[in-house]
């Protein structure tokens, strides 16, 4: 999977981009128009042609473009046809976290055992890095998200 620089697969290139892999199906200049709200359907071309010539789309036979290779994005990973920012799955990994530390305080709250105060400043610390990379990671989505 070839990682392409940020110039080069930024805004609404990466826009498009990520239309074309979501809808695995072959499209035109007009469909990516409509797809991507662009202003026409020569915007459209002149993108689709700079994908082509970074090597990740190919024009077939009946001159529609289709996906040739998924591009490694930086910050970024694929899930199927999705491209999802890797923050929003640390907010996950501190959702984890959040858990374990949520069923100690529980069991400790059952046991009658009194709550230390590191241990609240610290689970305190955990909501706000899983907030906080949520918050990010859907920021950075809505960024890149093929309307």
């Amino acid at each position: 999977m070839p990682t392409t620089t940020d110039e080069e697969l930024e805004g609404t290139t990466l826009k498009v981009y990520v239309y074309v892999v979501k809808g695995g199906n072959p499209v035109g200049p007009r469909d990516v128009m409509r797809g991507v709200n662009l202003s026409s359907p020569s915007v459209a071309y002149r993108h689709l042609q700079k994908l082509e010539n970074l090597g990740l789309l190919e024009k077939n036979t009946y001159g529609r473009y289709v996906v040739k290779e998924k591009a490694g994005i930086r910050g970024h990973f694929w899930i199927g046809r999705s491209l999802v920012p890797r923050l929003i799955f640390y907010s996950f990994f501190f959702i984890g976290i959040l858990s374990v530390e949520i069923t100690i305080i529980a069991i400790r709250f059952y046991v009658q055992e009194p709550l230390q105060t590191e241990f609240i400043f610290l689970t305190f610390i955990t909501v706000v890095a899983m907030v906080l990379f949520l918050f990010e990671g859907i920021i950075l989505h809505l960024r890149t998200k093929a309307d």
